[in-house]
């Protein structure tokens, strides 16, 4: 089996050890406080009015705080490497669904760059028309792109001016009023929007953690800085958010913000010092992606994910430098291309989605409570899940088709990594979820009757060796195909079995040979000194709860020096209230295979027909089994007998909705030639059932043992047979009506 070794990113070298407040709190606030805030706030307050504009900001901004409540959990139960989200979730959930996050995130993190630049590009452009924006945009990417390749802790540095501007931005509003001229409409007034378009249209705004999140290799104290820093981010741009639209409802007319984006540049003390603020916003979030996304490549590629020269670093902070590049040429793209207006929501959808799948690993970390899961910051698991339910619907809201191609990426993405079938030596919650999840089931299926309408067969097939009795594991794995339980158990002797890592490679062997065909199944090595006895401890002790095989599936049994056994193991399965289906081979060696023909036998009284009947329509609904023909066979004893029964049989294949051929057979002699008259009316069949009875209460082990002998020479010249012996208490024909 191919497979590979993903290197945890943690391996590599120690970052820049940032603070708290240049590494996390920094990059975040100046994206939260963006464009929207200077050019959408006001168009927001004339939609939707100040309460309703107070809600939709107080609502974003929760799904947004329970996010960073989720990441403060996570981040302060394990040493976070560089990476980001995709770190987190990848350590959480696994490789494959950090990597199915992680790569579009990355893109999206690298592509929204030219988002920014095209902003800051129009506003240059609009004061000096004589330069093409895309130049414009170039040469600012070309300028930002330096600042983080030379050096973050530059690249941050410069960003605390940014922050210094914009806060003189907002002192300068804040200091503003009305001009004398007063405020006018700029154009006609459009009718006011939903408030559910109003809120997809600023939700945006407050999605600017990934930027501090992103920053996690390179903290000095990521367990400290990333919820301190993400925290005080989300609450410094709620109470921004929340003052801004009070204070403009108080100035400016509806009709204004309705039609003017620039309003605040107008009320303003310095209308100049806004314009200046506006481009503080849009360099400050491309300046973040672009020192975000590298760093998220560097952790995909050193997990080999993506090729591992892409995660190179350089310098005593393990710079990005080559991932740098990389996601400078995505943004170059994106800048040339000029209008992404298109693939916009589905960028935005891979942010939210990242968020929601933080809330999901914090939320499923804190119901597993795993010893290992011991944060400092702890949070409840209802508000990580409710905070995942938020990023949700807010995806739907915003755009739904955005939502499901981003989904669909994301699955492409993990399908791809599964079939890489690569292995990561760290360790995550999928097993502590997958026996969560099994926990609940069996103790709610130990509270629950089975029920007819809802019976699977749940088969343990004895098949020593699946090489040389493939075809029991075969027709099993038909019957159930993927959707009963399916147990392939293996007995060896103790002398055979060797010692505990020999019996454990075989158990892995066979499960290896179970994969490569494609079969469900749970591989099983049972040691014993003897094989018989071995099986019937399987009877007694094999299952857990409810989920205790309620079928055996084993093959013949020839050796007449074994028919007491094999009857006294017959015997404990009927005792134990289980069904049987003993394979007579017929002299076939290999695979049984589909075929063009199935004879089920009725018994007409007795619960072995119903059995059969469900046994062989599932089979019929396998895939191997597809194009064959399922025929219902009844020997009767006089013709208004056969018309009797063809009419009830009729009767139940209609009820029961079956495409079954009937076929009644008139018994030429007596009852002691029906094993030649079975013979020969099933010798086109590529399997039979027939019934088999059980042993009577007083009957002892020699003399069942003498009517198994029976029973192998009346089916010695048959095709290959199922021989079936229905003992659950249950009733079969009710799956049928």
């Amino acid at each position: 089996m191919a497979s590979n070794s993903a290197r945890a990113s943690g391996g590599a070298p120690e970052g820049a050890g940032f603070s708290t407040f240049k590494g996390v709190f920094t990059p975040s606030i100046l994206t939260i406080l963006g464009v929207i805030m200077y050019l959408r706030v006001g168009w927001v307050l004339g939609n939707a009015g100040l309460a309703a504009t107070l809600l939709i900001v107080t609502m974003a901004s929760t799904i947004t705080f329970l996010t960073g409540l989720s990441i403060s959990a996570i981040a302060t139960n394990m040493k976070v490497g560089g990476g980001g989200a995709y770190y987190m979730i990848s350590r959480s959930l696994g490789l494959e669904p950090g990597a199915a996050i992680g790569l579009p995130l990355f893109l999206s993190q690298a592509l929204v760059v030219s988002f920014y630049i095209a902003g800051f590009a129009e506003s240059v452009h609009s004061l000096l028309p004589g330069l093409p924006m895309k130049l414009i945009g170039i040469v600012t990417l070309v300028f930002l792109t330096g600042l983080a390749y030379l050096s973050a802790d530059l690249a941050l540095k410069t960003q605390f001016l940014i922050l210094g501007v914009i806060l003189v931005s907002l002192v300068s509003l804040f200091a503003g009023g009305v001009p004398e001229e007063g405020l006018q409409p700029v154009g006609e007034v459009p009718e006011p929007v939903s408030f559910w378009v109003v809120f997809a249209l600023f939700f945006p705004a407050v999605t600017g953690i990934e930027a501090g999140i992103a920053m996690s290799g390179d903290l000095k104290n990521p367990a400290r800085s990333l919820p301190l820093g993400t925290i005080s981010a989300i609450l410094v741009g709620y109470a921004v958010y929340m003052v801004i639209p009070i204070f403009l409802d108080q100035l400016v007319p509806r009709e204004v913000l309705l039609t003017d984006n620039l309003v605040v540049e107008k009320i303003a003390w310095s209308g100049e010092v806004i314009l200046v603020g506006i481009w503080g916003a849009t360099l400050s979030s491309a300046l973040s992606s672009l020192l975000g996304a590298p760093r998220t490549l560097q952790a995909l590629a050193r997990d080999g994910v993506v090729p591992r020269v892409l995660g190179r670093g350089h310098g005593p902070s393990d710079e990005p430098r080559v991932a740098t590049a990389a996601a400078f040429g995505i943004a170059l793209v994106g800048v040339l291309l000029g209008d992404l207006n298109a693939i916009a929501p589905v960028l935005s959808m891979f942010f939210l989605t990242s968020y929601g799948v933080l809330n999901l690993s914090a939320g499923f970390e804190s119901l597993i409570n795993s010893p290992s899961w011991r944060p400092t910051f702890r949070t409840p698991w209802w508000l990580s899940m409710l905070g995942a339910f938020g990023c949700v619907a807010t995806m739907f809201m915003i755009n739904a088709g955005a939502t499901f191609i981003a989904a669909f990426l994301c699955g492409l993405v993990f399908y791809v990594m599964e079939r890489r079938q690569m292995r990561a030596h760290w360790g995550d919650m999928r097993y502590g979820l997958l026996m969560l999840l099994a926990r609940y089931a069996v103790y709610r299926l130990d509270e629950s009757k089975p029920d007819e309408r809802t019976w699977r067969p749940r088969i343990l097939v004895l098949s020593g060796p699946p090489t040389t009795r493939w075809y029991l594991i075969e027709l099993a794995d038909a019957i159930t195909h993927g959707e009963g339980f399916l147990s392939v158990v293996t007995i060896v002797t103790g002398q055979t079995a060797g010692s505990a890592r020999r019996v454990e490679n075989l158990r892995s062997t066979i499960k290896e040979y179970l994969r490569k065909r494609n079969i469900p199944a749970l591989a099983e090595v049972v040691v014993s000194d003897d094989i018989m006895k071995g099986a019937q401890s399987l009877v007694r002790n094999y299952g857990i709860g409810p989920l205790v095989p309620n079928t055996f599936l084993l093959g013949e049994t020839e050796q007449e020096a074994n028919f007491e056994e094999f009857a006294r193991l017959v015997m404990l399965i009927h005792q134990s209230r289980r069904n049987l289906v003993v394979v007579r081979s017929g002299g076939l060696d290999e695979s049984l295979g589909g075929g063009r023909r199935i004879d089920v036998w009725s018994e007409l009284e007795g619960a072995n027909t119903g059995l059969m009947m469900a046994l062989g329509y599932m089979l019929k609904t396998s895939p191997e089994w597809r194009e064959s023909e399922l025929f219902l066979k009844i020997i009767v004893d006089s013709a208004d007998e056969q018309a009797r029964v063809a009419e009830h049989q009729q009767e139940f294949l209609e009820k029961g909705r079956l495409e079954v051929q009937i076929e009644i057979i008139m018994r030429p002699g007596g009852p002691e030639d029906d094993s030649r008259l079975i013979a020969d009316a099933s010798r086109g069949a590529e399997l039979v059932f027939l019934g088999i009875r059980p042993p009577a209460e007083e009957e002892t082990v020699e003399e069942y043992s003498r009517y198994y002998r029976s029973l192998l020479e009346a089916t010695e010249e048959m095709p290959p047979t199922a021989l079936v012996m229905a003992a659950q208490d249950i009733e079969f024909e009710r799956i049928f009506e």
